[in-house]
């Protein structure tokens, strides 16, 4: 098999595994947390816990404002049936940046990386998320290169892969669908919480060292993940019962 063949194969491959790609995540942070690595930020202080936060809510505004615009079926989604693509995204966020989704996982997933409290950790989870989606990127850009042609290649000649160039920015023919970022990105949301509120209870039974605190949250954390749990169940709730969240073509 040619290289570009295997690139292509092993990358929707591994975006079918990307489910996989916060486990390992975890294992790495528990090894961290376990042996008390050079933790080089203190994670009982509220304003680092914010800078986390706020770095992984930076991702998810990042991906709400790409679903906000995005219509069904657009730019190479991959899903369990292969590519899909009924037209070409090059407007909106999509001027600007080529995957601006995956810019928006690494931004999500980095505010988790940084809570660990880990220099180096961090250093490494930024070259393993490289190397992990740059392979789903040439797949989905090989597709559409494939099914778009020189359409596609003006578009990826002015527009980055991955870091944003903001001055690029065309406005987006569509108007911004807030019930098609809450269908969609619940879950992901809730996710997003529960790995911090999880770190938080690690840390905290490797300080205490006690059974008897296995699985204490520190109240900030609490307060935060059962609010998240709150919004998940409604929105869940609304997607799976109800026709509240449904935009037709989105």
């Amino acid at each position: 098999m040619a290289l570009i063949e295997e690139f292509d194969k092993s990358g929707n491959w591994l975006f079918k595994k990307r489910s996989f790609v916060p486990v390992v995540l975890y294992v790495f942070a528990a090894v961290l947390i376990w042996f008390g690595m050079d933790q080089d930020m203190d994670y009982t202080n509220r304003k680092w816990s914010f800078v986390c936060i706020g770095v992984s809510m930076y991702g998810q505004l990042v991906r709400a404002i790409t679903i906000g615009f995005t219509p069904r079926n657009t730019s190479g989604r991959n899903t369990g049936a292969g590519q899909v693509a009924s037209e070409l995204n090059t407007k909106g966020i999509y001027s600007t940046v080529r995957h601006p989704l995956y810019f928006g996982n690494f931004f999500m997933w980095m505010g988790l990386v940084l809570y660990v409290g880990n220099w180096w950790f961090s250093i490494v989870a930024v070259l393993l998320f490289w190397l992990y989606y740059e392979r789903i990127m040439f797949a989905e850009e090989f597709f559409l290169r494939s099914k778009f042609g020189q359409i596609y290649l003006n578009w990826s000649a002015k527009t980055p892969a991955f870091v944003p160039r903001i001055r690029n920015w065309v406005s987006s023919e569509m108007d911004f669908s807030l019930r098609n970022v809450l269908k969609r990105e619940y879950s992901g949301f809730f996710a997003v919480f529960l790995s911090f509120a999880l770190i938080n209870t690690m840390k905290n039974y490797m300080v205490f060292k006690s059974l008897d605190t296995a699985f204490l949250l520190d109240p900030f954390w609490m307060y935060l993940l059962a609010g998240s749990a709150i919004v998940f169940i409604l929105l869940r709730s609304l997607k799976k019962y109800s026709r509240v969240l449904h935009v037709e073509g989105r």
